[in-house]
């Protein structure tokens, strides 16, 4: 992993810091029937395929938006529906990722669908539904009105065109031009045999198979195809192009320069939705400033994620810190963590299938009887979370004349341990609160508890969780470290801890 690339990971961790995108384009309803052939239909040499479920999703734009509103901004996304049940649906699935969905019905023009039949992972049979009908020009001038609306404000604009009418080449025009005029950069996924409608955006991302089409070139004869497209952007008034290019990775062109980011190795299942994966992360990388050669192996990263799954799937925050962190290692600073991210760390590790165990304590003067219960809590599952309690809640617990060691110190010194992968300060007198947000899979404490009088122990194991209790190590603890001092130097322990 490039440093630049390590760099980028608290950006993503932020949620990229909420910027608010505006996505416009063909918006789609993507349904999905999977089942399992068994035989041959007698009707007709085809096969049969036995229904087990069912599913339904947002798809092109709408899939653009599910992607970005995943990755932690804010989205407003503008199109045309068909007033039916499958706007509806749509409208619904977007409102529960927090989206902005205003998507203006069109009665004669019904929301655009595409049923896959799969088996396994085999796709059997997709059918369309779409309009055949041309927008009027009211339809279009509501669009560009909301549009124009929905710019202020606005980091960046995705302009997602599937060919399917909803953007016409005065709309397009009208969206760049009134962009440009507000500073705000345009990204395009097009679909157009033609580009000249993008002209004057910042940057276009067709695939090889959309470039060869527009260029006239063989998507076979990479290095002249991507030749034509840097003289392209000349004439189109780009900045870049961003060429995704399949098994290969993505070729950034721009007039000076030529990138390629190779691919991320991943296997396969589904390509469908891995352009609306890339333009997304393209998007706010442009908008948070990212250079645009880091931005391009990040979308390489998240593009692995979603190929290797079937249907389209849409990218999430903690999937793609995952794959950016998995074998990163953590520095101290970087485990002692406020609630809010420890709970994206933990939604990251559990995407991953990670284990999670947690414990806590006091941790006053830390000793060999605490290292050995958290090396052992470590070795219960796959990531430890220790929460420490606060000066406060120490001497709630111990005294007015504990802590020795003040909670800034006692965490930092936990998350120097190599068994230590997060570290919480809690104020309250018991972990509950933490324990019930975190849910782990594993409760850890030392051996002078019975499972009935751990704290958590009842919850953990509502969700499935189980309890864990470490012996103590003989003759070590903190009261006994403290008495031991003040016998050597023959003060009382209160004298010692003063």
């Amino acid at each position: 992993m490039t440093p630049e690339i390590c760099d980028v990971i608290p950006l993503v961790e932020s949620g990229w810091g909420h910027v608010r995108v505006l996505v416009v384009g063909d918006v789609m309803l993507d349904q999905y029937v999977w089942g399992e052939v068994q035989r041959i239909s007698p009707e007709a040499p085809v096969p049969v395929v036995r229904a087990l479920l069912r599913d339904e999703k947002p798809g092109g734009a709408a899939n653009v938006a599910m992607n970005l509103a995943g990755l932690g901004a804010s989205v407003t996304l503008i199109g045309f529906a068909g007033g039916d049940r499958e706007q509806l649906t749509l409208e619904a699935r977007l409102l529960e990722q927090g989206i902005d969905a205003q998507l203006i019905s069109v009665s004669h023009a019904p929301t655009t669908t595409k049923l896959r039949i799969l088996s396994g992972h085999q796709q059997m049979l997709r059918l369309d539904s779409e309009a055949e009908a041309k927008f009027s020009v009211e339809n279009y001038r509501e669009l560009t009105r909301r549009v124009v609306s929905g710019l202020e404000g606005s980091a960046v604009v995705v302009v997602s065109d599937y060919a399917k009418g909803g953007l016409s080449e005065e709309v397009c025009q009208t969206i760049i031009s009134e962009a440009r005029r507000r500073s705000i950069p345009v990204l395009v996924d097009p679909k157009n045999r033609s580009f000249a409608r993008y002209r004057g955006a910042t940057a276009i991302c067709p695939n090889l198979k959309e470039l060869a089409i527009a260029t006239g070139e063989s998507a076979l004869d990479l290095e002249p195809l991507l030749d034509r497209g840097q003289m392209l952007l000349s004439d189109l008034e780009l900045d870049y192009m961003a060429v995704t290019l399949g098994e290969k990775g993505i070729a950034i062109l721009r007039s000076d320069l030529r990138i390629h980011a190779p691919a991320v190795s991943q296997q396969v299942f589904d390509v469908s939705g891995a352009g609306d994966t890339v333009i997304a992360i393209l998007a706010l990388a442009l908008a948070s400033h990212v250079p645009i050669g880091t931005a391009s192996h990040l979308a390489n990263i998240a593009a692995g994620i979603v190929v290797g799954k079937v249907g389209t799937v849409p990218i999430r925050r903690e999937e793609l810190l995952g794959a950016l962190s998995e074998n990163l290692p953590q520095q101290m600073e970087d485990k002692v963590l406020q609630l809010d991210h420890l709970l994206m760390r933990v939604a990251r590790w559990k995407a991953n299938g990670h284990r999670i165990v947690f414990t806590n304590g006091c941790f006053d003067i830390l000793h060999v009887g605490h290292i050995r219960l958290l090396e052992e809590a470590r070795r219960k599952g796959d990531r430890l979370i220790v929460g420490v309690n606060s000066d406060s809640s120490v001497r709630e617990l111990k005294g007015l004349s504990r802590p020795i060691v003040a909670e800034g110190e006692r965490s930092q010194v936990l998350a120097a341990l190599s068994a230590v992968d997060a570290v919480i300060i809690f104020a309250e007198s018991t972990p509950l609160r933490l324990i019930e947000a975190i849910r782990p899979d594993v409760l850890v404490k030392g051996g002078d508890y019975t499972e009935e009088t751990v704290v958590g122990a009842r919850e953990v194991r509502a969700w499935g969780g189980r309890i864990e209790l470490i012996p103590l190590v003989r003759g070590f603890s903190t009261t006994q470290l403290i008495a031991s001092a003040a016998e050597r130097t023959r003060m009382t322990p209160a004298a010692v801890m003063a």
